[in-house]
């Protein structure tokens, strides 16, 4: 295998591991503060990139418009879920929350089917992103290097907000001392509304910017994702963001060499890949030992 085959490889696992990363980071937000394991993330997903679409010929034909307007609707779902919803099981069990998340996938599916219909549509292309680049003499998708210029940015913003900022010092001091918290004047249940909204925000703009990328948008179509983004949250930690990063780039590069060399076995690599990982370190890479 050439030295040119080998980069393009790489540079697609890249981006399909920045896309992961884009639904895998609310995931593991909301995870690790509100301790929900949420199913219905990759819903977010789904509803972002057919909000993205339907912006998109409301307004014209503009993506970027889409891209900023569509998102905004499906965080008014996240705010439904969490207040009139999640926030009463906060102190039951993960089977009842994984439950009640699955329940909302299903509704989420039905509510695409109403309101797209059941067929598949086209996604349009992104003037100044829908060409190639030349790379060592072969074209890679320009959208797909900005797809993988995006995923580090999103990821040191995540970081700069979490570690740097008032808020995030909040949302560290409420996910670990809750009482503590509260007690000092914060207002909880407010705090976990908004991590939750933020954290479907950023499902629902990994949608958005996958509109471009997926060619068809399909109902159903966040149940792939959510997969990925669970093994990514499992791999590297469940709650912790930059072990999700990190594991994001390795399913997405895993599953780039299999498919490029292991087609037949493309699909279990990746559950091979988080068995090995569970044996030798059950917590993750940067999870907290129980």
């Amino acid at each position: 295998m050439s030295l040119e085959s080998i980069v393009h490889v790489c540079l697609a696992g890249l981006s399909t591991g920045m896309f992961i990363w884009l639904v895998a980071s609310g995931l593991t937000l909301i995870f690790g503060v509100l301790g929900v394991l949420n199913f219905a993330h990759g819903s977010f997903y789904m509803l972002g990139a057919y909000c993205c679409l339907s912006a998109l010929k409301i307004m014209g034909g503009n993506f970027w418009i889409g891209l900023l307007i569509g998102p905004l609707f499906v965080c008014a779902a996240g705010f439904i879920i969490e207040r009139f919803f999640l926030r009463y099981v906060y102190h039951l069990a993960l089977p009842y929350q994984l439950l009640l998340t699955f329940a909302f996938v299903l509704v989420f599916d039905d509510l695409v089917r109403i309101l797209w219909g059941g067929g598949s549509l086209g996604s349009p292309s992104v003037p100044g992103l829908s060409g190639s680049v030349d790379i060592f003499g072969r074209y890679f998708p320009t959208y797909n290097l900005f797809i993988i210029i995006v995923g580090p940015l999103v990821a040191l913003g995540l970081w700069v907000l979490i570690e740097k900022t008032w808020y995030g010092r909040v949302i560290r001091a409420a996910s670990t001392e809750r009482e503590m918290a509260s007690a000092i004047g914060v207002r909880v249940p407010a705090l976990f509304t908004s991590v939750f909204v933020f954290g479907t925000w950023l499902g629902a703009m990994g949608g958005a910017l996958a509109v471009p990328y997926v060619g068809l948008l399909t109902p159903g179509m966040g149940e792939a994702i959510i997969i990925d983004a669970f093994v990514v949250a499992v791999i590297g930690g469940l709650g912790s963001l930059k072990g999700a990063f990190l594991g994001a780039l390795i399913i997405g590069l895993v599953s780039s060499f299999g498919t490029r060399f292991m087609p037949a076995f493309d699909m279990f690599l990746t559950f091979i890949l988080m068995a090995a990982v569970l044996l030798l370190r059950p917590q993750g890479f940067f999870g907290k030992a129980s």
